[in-house]
């Protein structure tokens, strides 16, 4: 297990992430020093999309929609199944989630699945790697157009969060402009990007953590903490764990049912049943702008941390299930 994470550089991710956090709660940005983070944030995260654009290559993305019975099944968990949850969670006695967290929860259901996390799974647990490498990014291209779309059509309607039409154009200012010009300098840019790759994940996990940092810092002065107690945080926790095994069982008796072999089926069930921080952090700080964005995310990074200890465990139990096969062979 502890090559595994080691291999999947999580726990150095979470610890940083934590330390965002215990750094926010003791030392928040305040005064003079909060538009000089913001600044930052926003410059982090044009440099996260513009290095998204730089790295997938266009024509391994068209050659992996072939399969595209696959990526609509992933696109389906991932849009219309989690968003279905999530709407339905409304109805959750207050024992189970509390009324202020509910639009944090509900954020975390509309948003695109991971990338890295979930080609990695699939590698390991010896699922199908391309199929897993197309969907997870379309995903995340497609997320930049509908994610904002459902939280206008679950949220804003619902007066959960105040929405503006301006928040389209910033989002498509700060991470879809910086994508296609990834995409268009690639030919200059996207072997340098490969040859540096493990330095440059450093760059995607800083501006995350530097996005943790400003939404929490956010959170303290907005007194986040006074709006969510102990008991919350545990509820958070137990709905992340119950949400996870409930999809991961649904993902692979629906794959299984469709006739989807073993190696379609993995990446089913990886792809499809993870939502994105390092893509839903920079959409938060983008479309709820000016609101409390840290009780907004806290639902997302618990489940985060969640889903990356759990499906860490399945790709394994995966993984160890092939060996006999491989020595056999």
């Amino acid at each position: 297990m502890r090559n595994l994470l080691g291999k999947l550089s999580i726990d150095g991710f979470i610890l940083a992430i934590f330390a965002a956090v215990g750094l926010a709660a003791l030392f928040p940005a305040e005064g003079r020093a909060v538009p000089v983070v913001d600044g930052a944030v926003t410059v982090a995260i044009a440099v996260l999309f513009f290095l998204y654009g730089a790295r997938i290559h266009p024509m391994e993305a068209l050659a992996g929609l072939k399969h595209w019975r696959l990526h609509v099944v992933i696109l389906g968990f991932t849009f219309v199944v989690f968003p279905i949850i999530g709407v339905l969670l409304r109805f959750a006695p207050e024992v189970l989630l509390r009324p202020e967290l509910y639009a944090g929860v509900l954020f975390l259901t509309l948003l695109p699945s991971t990338v890295q996390s979930s080609i990695a799974f699939t590698s390991i647990a010896g699922g199908n790697v391309p199929g897993a490498i197309v969907s997870a990014s379309v995903s995340n291209l497609l997320g930049v157009f509908i994610t904002p779309l459902l939280v206008l059509a679950l949220m804003a309607t619902t007066g959960e969060v105040q929405f503006h039409s301006s928040s389209i154009v910033d989002l498509c200012l700060q991470l879809l402009l910086p994508f296609i010009l990834g995409q268009l300098l690639r030919p200059w840019v996207g072997e340098f990007v490969a040859k540096h790759a493990a330095a440059l994940k450093y760059v995607d996990r800083g501006s995350i953590v530097l996005v943790v940092y400003s939404a929490f810092s956010a959170g303290m002065r907005e007194h986040i903490w006074s709006q969510v107690s102990w008991v919350g945080v545990v509820q958070l926790i137990v709905l992340s764990v119950v949400l996870v095994v409930m999809m991961l069982w649904l993902t692979r008796n629906t794959a299984e049912k469709l006739g989807f072999d073993r190696a379609d089926m993995i990446a089913i069930q990886f792809c499809g049943t993870k939502k994105s921080m390092a893509t839903g952090l920079p959409m938060a700080a983008v479309l709820f702008a000016g609101q409390p964005v840290g009780l907004l995310v806290l639902p997302l990074m618990i489940f985060h941390q969640v889903q990356l200890m759990m499906c860490a465990w399945l790709a394994a139990k995966y993984g160890r299930e092939l060996e006999p096969e491989t020595v056999s062979a």
